[in-house]
């Protein structure tokens, strides 16, 4: 099964972050993505470019709508033509499956935006 299709899961006091291993191979799927550590917390880091404006703010609310029906929130930062998102997970401070899936997610919504 593809990440993108997916289903983020519910976390609690049992859950932990990927592994290396496991990052590493999730993120051969997703060859846009980068592994960047802001303060000392891995995030998944993509920057997506459009035409206009329009289409940037498009995106952004379709990916804040999948945010929202997988109770999974990124950090989005919108400007004139760029959208850049960040996947971490934030109860665990670092990176979790969930994160690769909403990052698979967040290439296919690009997709449908420019058409």
């Amino acid at each position: 099964m593809a990440l993108a299709d997916e289903q983020c899961v519910g976390l609690n006091a049992g859950s932990t972050l990927a592994v290396a291993d496991e990052t590493t191979a999730m993120l051969a799927g997703l060859p846009e993505w980068s592994v960047a550590n802001e303060n000392g917390i891995d995030q998944l880091v993509r920057a997506f470019r459009f035409r206009t404006f329009a289409q940037a703010l498009a995106f952004t609310n379709a990916v804040g709508e999948a945010a929202e029906a997988q109770g999974h929130h990124p950090r989005i930062v919108t400007e004139y033509g760029r959208v850049t998102v960040s996947w971490w997970t934030h109860f665990l401070g670092g990176l979790h499956r969930n994160d690769f899936i909403m990052a698979a997610r967040t290439d296919a919504l690009a997709e449908q935006i420019r058409g």
